[in-house]
């Protein structure tokens, strides 16, 4: 017998397993497979709905008692960069930008243990190997850059961004950089290069992951004016940080059934 992929997308709900940016939280994610000739249709259309990509799975958060993560992106055309942005930008013009194809190199994955040891040694992707780095930058079944950023007098890659290209805008899918010249804001010149990549290519959007109110870690997120966030079923425009709350309530997310009946999908066919 012959037998083909559904044509509806089947979503699943992960286990719950302790919060990476809240403490004391745990977490839960709800997610369908991205594969076949519909991925991209699937994978622009779930992107503009709070979801994120990770290999080839798409995911959102969907916790049981907490609904603090919120999905952001930047508005291209509403975005200015502040004093600071701007010194950033000049103190790494010097940098060479490359983009290739999804292709893991030995330069990158070197690039990557450092960054990790020295950021997140850990986090939960302390322990990824480089046959697992190879996994998270080629299994992609979507179109998918890698981002170098190349520093021409050391001769040295200083920063990579694995970027997709969505219809409406770049998702920064993950990015990682030397953590040995942080006076150079490289995180931040990543985020603000993407912007000038996007408005470049006409694309009105830069998705950045997930900002949770109450995290350090995602704190840096709401300093980038042009700022968006996934509330409610839509897009609507960043207030100040404390006009968000990671308090929980026990109504605070939907059940899974009632979130997934609200997901808008493409039409899959042909």
């Amino acid at each position: 017998m012959r037998h083909s992929l559904p044509l509806a997308p089947q979503f699943y709900v992960t286990a719950p397993q302790p919060c990476p940016y809240l403490p004391g939280r745990m977490e839960r994610k709800l997610f369908t497979a991205l594969q076949g000739e519909a991925a991209d249709k699937l994978n622009n259309s779930l992107s503009k709905q709070g979801f994120r990509r990770s290999q080839n799975v798409l995911y959102r958060p969907s916790c049981s008692d907490c609904s603090a993560c919120l999905s952001a992106r930047i508005s291209v055309e509403a975005f200015r960069p502040s004093r600071s942005q701007k010194r950033t930008l000049k103190r790494n013009a010097h940098l060479r930008r490359q983009a290739s194809s999804a292709w893991a190199t030995e330069d990158q994955y070197e690039l990557f243990r450092t960054y990790l040891d020295a950021r997140h040694a850990d986090g939960g992707m302390a322990d990824m190997d480089v046959f697992d780095f190879a996994a998270m930058v080629e299994e992609t079944p979507i179109r998918s850059r890698v981002i170098e950023y190349t520093d021409p007098n050391l001769r040295k890659l200083q920063a990579v961004c694995l970027t997709d290209v969505l219809d409406d805008g770049l998702s920064m899918v993950y990015s990682f950089y030397s953590p040995f010249v942080p006076a150079q804001s490289l995180g931040t010149y990543m985020i603000l290069d993407h912007v000038e990549i996007a408005r470049e290519a006409g694309l009105p959007y830069v998705y950045l992951g997930y900002w949770v109110p109450g995290s350090a870690k995602m704190g840096y997120k709401s300093a980038f004016s042009g700022l968006e966030l996934y509330r409610h079923g839509g897009w609507e425009p960043f207030r100040k940080p404390d006009s968000y709350s990671s308090d929980i309530h026990p109504l605070s997310t939907d059940p899974i059934a009632e979130q997934v009946a609200n997901i808008s999908l493409p039409d899959l066919r042909g």
